[in-house]
């Protein structure tokens, strides 16, 4: 299992440490539960197919209103086919097109499924390669809102292009700055760090341009408290049409708080890949989440800002669970 940080004492995946929940806001708590990027990466050898039994809820909140449609996804380099899954007590039978070669299985996220057992169908399984482990933490577009599949949100777009472990740490509606966050990023072992949030902090929880400033700059250097030399690449937040010119409540508009974000990285001396211009209105499906064409932007502008800034010769950690 790949993607998965922490878990809880049922065995199912959880994003944010459950030690430490007494400390988040509920929307994050919440959405930590939802295994966004969560994978299983296995070689196959002499395998007709692979059966998972798993235990999956009906979707909850907001995602019942999500396109994507419950699924086992299965890739094959980039080549992808796949399952449904549904609510209960299941057992998903994966065909493979190959019996001997390495593949990646995404779970259907909205259905929050623990997982019992993997078995091959003939031959056997091991588990893939360890990679460089790339942190991800961000909002709504980071968690992969609006991608028609797990697999095309930008993290898992651009860590398959990078060679990287992606841990998707990023909270639909919330990742607005809390520090209870960053300690827990610093807590983690991590190659490469990405953070992209604050669109959030236009009005769900407002923030002035200054506020957001230091809000930054406090994350970054917990962070950093945790990781003083991994590469760390901020993303400021991308275009919202409705909120660019519009000041919240605390005066301050959307262009005002991306701003506030990369000064506040610029200032403590991070890499900065500006979101700003990187999408326009028409990647765009509800007016601020991107579809499957801005996902694919965004995951080669921040793989070639990670390439540019820290080349591609990181080094995978010890092997870990």
């Amino acid at each position: 299992m790949r993607g998965a940080p922490w878990w809880t004492g049922d065995g199912r995946v959880v994003r944010a440490d459950p030690a430490d929940r007494e400390r988040l806001p509920r929307d994050t708590w919440d959405r930590a539960g939802l295994p966004a990027g969560v994978r299983l990466e296995f070689t196959a050898h002499g395998v007709s197919a692979v059966e998972v039994a798993y235990t999956a809820s009906p979707p909850k909140g907001a995602d019942a209103h999500r396109d994507a449609p419950a699924m086992f996804t299965l890739l094959a380099g980039e080549d992808a086919t796949d399952t449904p899954a549904s609510p209960g007590e299941h057992r998903a039978l994966i065909q493979l097109p190959s019996p001997d070669a390495e593949f990646t299985l995404h779970l259907p996220e909205t259905l929050r499924p623990a997982l019992h057992g993997v078995r091959p169908v003939d031959g056997t399984l091991t588990p893939a390669v360890r990679r460089p482990r790339w942190l991800v933490h961000g909002d709504s577009v980071a968690e992969g809102w609006s991608a028609s599949r797990p697999h095309l949100a930008w993290p898992a777009l651009a860590g398959r292009a990078l060679g990287v472990e992606t841990v998707n740490l990023g909270y639909a509606g919330a990742a607005r700055g809390e520090l209870a966050s960053a300690e827990q990023l610093a807590s983690l072992d991590a190659d490469l760090i990405t953070l992209a949030f604050g669109t959030n902090c236009w009005s769900r929880v407002p923030h002035s341009a200054r506020l957001l400033y230091e809000t930054v700059r406090a994350f970054l250097d917990l962070v950093r408290r945790g990781h003083p030399s991994t590469p760390l690449l901020v993303v400021s937040p991308v275009v919202r049409p409705d909120a660019e010119a519009v000041p919240n409540v605390l005066g301050a508009t959307l262009r005002d708080l991306r701003t506030a974000v990369e000064r506040a990285a610029l200032d403590a001396r991070t890499e900065l890949l500006p979101g700003g211009e990187l999408l326009d209105a028409g990647h765009l499906v509800d007016g601020v989440h991107p579809g499957d064409a801005g996902h694919r932007v965004l995951a080669e502008a921040v793989a070639s800002a990670v390439r540019k800034g820290y080349g591609t010769g990181c080094q995978p950690r010890a092997a870990s669970s």
